[in-house]
């Protein structure tokens, strides 16, 4: 990946990490996208279907994301047929559910989604994988407890008062 820092300075992490995800992304949009969907929209697909019934504030927790940006997210889908969605008793309880044509667009962007999954996991070796998704657990659980803690001097190898954050798709 291009870099104009000079050599001896470290990569932002999230800058870096935002990148990659901005190349994987495209990745795997281009991979997807035959099932007229892109890997943002699968996410929230994929955590709608598991969460049926649960107020949209617990699928943007899981995603990541504040629910400003989901409802953005979701709009053009239930604009679409692919979600419906219901005002709980509270605005913070408003849900969605998948469609019959919802279910259909998941099945088969499922289908897309193993084939590019299984490749990149191939080209870049699962056990290095596995050690991947480990290592960026434990990034995102340093930015929560430092953010916690913002006067907090971070100790290399630190291990103490580990968070556990979900996985998410």
């Amino acid at each position: 990946m291009y870099t104009s820092l000079s050599s001896g300075i470290d990569p932002c992490a999230c800058t870096t990490v935002k990148k990659v995800s901005r190349v994987l992304g495209r990745f795997y949009d281009s991979k997807i996208s035959q099932a007229g969907i892109n890997i943002t929209q699968l996410a929230v697909l994929r955590v709608i279907e598991r969460r049926s019934e649960e107020p949209l504030t617990r699928i943007a927790e899981e995603l990541e994301m504040d629910r400003t940006s989901l409802y953005r997210a979701i709009t053009p889908m239930i604009r679409d047929g692919w979600l419906t969605s219901h005002d709980g008793t509270h605005a913070r309880f408003r849900t969605a559910q998948l469609t019959r044509k919802g279910r259909q667009i998941l099945t088969d962007a499922n289908k897309h989604w193993d084939r590019v999954q299984q490749n990149i996991i191939g080209c870049f070796g699962k056990k290095k994988y596995a050690s991947l998704l480990s290592e960026l657990t434990r990034l995102a659980e340093c930015a929560v407890k430092l953010n916690k803690r913002p006067n907090e001097l971070h100790k290399s190898g630190s291990n103490s008062n580990s968070l556990h954050l979900p996985t998410h798709n």
